[in-house]
């Protein structure tokens, strides 16, 4: 994780993937009437799935997916050596088995970890999926015309940091051992409790050498799980896929598989995506979208519709939405100045701004408030519903500001409901009754991205966002506050230039933890930890909610990722 290509690759998918769907879920049934409308038929098999979404499935090819858990197209074509457990809210967060027996047996200190692949297994033209084409498949994402995908390995694997993939360098990593056709350990540099979790990625995906074509590999790539491609149009702007019939319900639990076909359409506005779902016309009556949600106001439409509103998915990915300081900058180097500010945040009109209460639950922790990040709840700078105006003159008060001061806020002008100017707007008028008066500059996404990462331009005061390539606090906690992650020559996400001893040796020892459950309640208490220095003022979680056609069955969504699962759906 301290490659500065793996966090900035990952904060786009974040953005883009998961929250432009919203980038992340919790959807139970106490949330979410779509579970109960889908239980008046039992899911069956058959029938043609269509997907409509905004952003086409580009690269689709394992080493370039950048796809935390397997993504939800890829998913459906690619298995990994461990998966998400597809259920229904805080239960799907939980890593189970894919094409592996077990999740992982590690060694003492977790440096290293043997999997053994189930027997029986088949690619789609029949042919025996082994302990070799997954290795082969990890060494080929290696290889810089094959990047995207999440670099950890490069990073954690023995010997990796060079390695140039197998079109070069045909011997291979000798840290990627394969004693047998089912069995496959790996040898990393460091302890990593987290490993299983990493084996969700598209990267552990099989992949047999002899059909490798390459950088046109994505065009077919050769399936392990229940579909196969048999279009790829416009780079991935229209997929079909069509079952593989040498896929095994027996050997994979976890994706139920029930419709026939599946019909990817890609590139559509938000606004026609919606519309089509509402209306539920023809094929569109059996369609989902895994990476467009309902904005404020088609919400409001929807929510005073009965029908529609029985047809609405609600799901929370672990992502946080927060204002971060730079402490090398005057006034953000005094603590005093940044507590002032968590005082004066008025949660609820940033909550307004994103949506409402609907769309974006306050928050004031950094992780997120789901079991699996580790979170613990706390309320360091207490500002109420609406802020603390009082409590923060106090503080300025005491920094040398009894009559204000004048600051800036750095925002984008993308119009995302994240860092966009209705939040930058709603934070300048809760200051502003604190005597705070913020003055409010909006950059364009790019130049945005490039000036908040980059230590010599890095702001004082501006607007962020980031969330987890899987549910626990490590990638949410080390990348911003590891100080031996800061990057200086290249993306930074430690914005706070936190490099804090004791941190940075909490993070190592929770990293030599398989008690996942363990890990999960130490990164809370970390957490809570770093949350003292006041080096960013939590502001939102997102809260995600998606049509589906009237005739879609079977929804689950889970606190992985907050985005309703294909590999479960079922149409009528």
């Amino acid at each position: 994780m301290r490659q500065p290509s793996l966090i900035a690759r990952r904060v786009a998918v974040a953005s883009v993937s998961l929250v432009v769907v919203a980038g992340a879920a919790a959807c139970g049934p106490e949330d979410n009437d779509a579970k109960a409308s889908g239980s008046d038929s039992t899911p069956h098999k058959g029938g043609t799935l269509t997907i409509l979404n905004r952003n086409p499935q580009q690269d689709f090819d394992p080493a370039r997916l950048y796809t935390s858990g397997g993504g939800k197209v890829p998913s459906l074509v690619f298995r990994t050596l461990t998966t998400r457990n597809r259920e229904n809210g805080a239960a799907g967060a939980k890593v189970v088995p894919d094409l592996a027996t077990d999740t992982g047996r590690s060694n003492k200190d977790a440096t290293v970890w043997t999997y053994t692949l189930k027997k029986g297994l088949k690619y789609e033209d029949g042919t025996a999926i082994t302990s070799a084409d997954v290795k082969y498949g990890i060494e080929r994402s290696f290889a810089p015309e094959l990047s995207g995908g999440a670099p950890y390995l490069r990073d954690w694997l023995v010997g990796a940091a060079d390695y140039q993939g197998p079109y070069k360098d045909s011997k291979g990593l000798a840290s990627i051992e394969t004693p047998d056709d089912l069995t496959i350990v790996f040898h990393l540099n460091k302890p990593e409790g987290e490993f299983p979790y990493l084996a969700t990625q598209t990267q552990f995906a099989p992949v047999p050498k002899a059909k490798d074509t390459g950088t046109k590999y994505e065009e077919h790539p050769v399936s392990s799980g229940p579909y196969k491609v048999v279009k790829n149009e416009n780079d991935g702007e229209r997929l079909t896929l069509e079952r593989n019939t040498y896929w095994s319900a027996s050997t994979d639990v976890e994706r139920k598989a029930y419709p026939d076909k599946i019909d990817v359409r890609s590139g559509l506005d938000s606004s026609v995506i919606n519309q089509r779902l509402s209306a539920s016309q023809g094929a569109d009556a059996t369609a989902i979208t895994t990476d467009t949600n309902l904005g404020p106001a088609e919400l409001a439409k929807v929510t005073g519709d009965k029908e529609l509103a029985a047809r609405v998915g609600t799901g929370h990915f672990g992502y946080t939405n927060y204002i971060a300081f730079n402490p090398k900058v005057k006034p953000f180097d005094d603590i005093k100045v940044r507590q002032a500010i968590s005082y004066a945040v008025d949660r609820s009109s940033v909550v307004n701004a994103a949506g409402g209460s609907s769309l974006a639950e306050a928050a004031t922790t950094y992780l997120p408030s789901q079991k699996s990040f580790g979170y613990e709840p706390y309320d360091l700078f207490p500002a109420g519903e609406t802020g603390n105006a009082a409590k923060a003159k106090e503080l300025l008060k005491e920094a040398g500001y009894p009559n204000g001061l004048t600051v800036t806020l750095t925002h984008s002008n993308s119009q995302d409901f994240e860092t966009s100017p209705e939040i930058a707007t709603a934070v300048q008028d809760a200051l502003k009754k604190a005597g705070i008066t913020v003055k409010l500059q909006g950059l364009e996404e790019n130049d945005y991205s490039d000036t908040i990462h980059d230590v010599k331009t890095e702001p004082g005061f501006f607007l962020a966002h980031w969330g987890a390539d899987w549910p626990s606090g490590g990638p949410f906690l080390a990348p911003i506050f590891d100080g031996r992650q800061i990057v200086k020559d290249g993306a930074n996400f430690n914005t706070g230039f936190l490099d804090d001893k004791s941190v940075n040796a909490e993070i190592d020892a929770i990293n030599k933890l398989t008690d996942l459950d363990a890990a999960a309640k130490r990164w809370g208490a970390l957490d809570k930890k770093i949350g003292a220095q006041a080096l960013t003022v939590p502001l939102f979680h997102p809260v995600y909610k998606r049509l589906y056609g009237e005739d879609v069955r079977n929804i689950v969504i889970s606190d992985w990722d907050g985005v309703l699962d294909p590999s479960q759906v079922a149409v009528k």
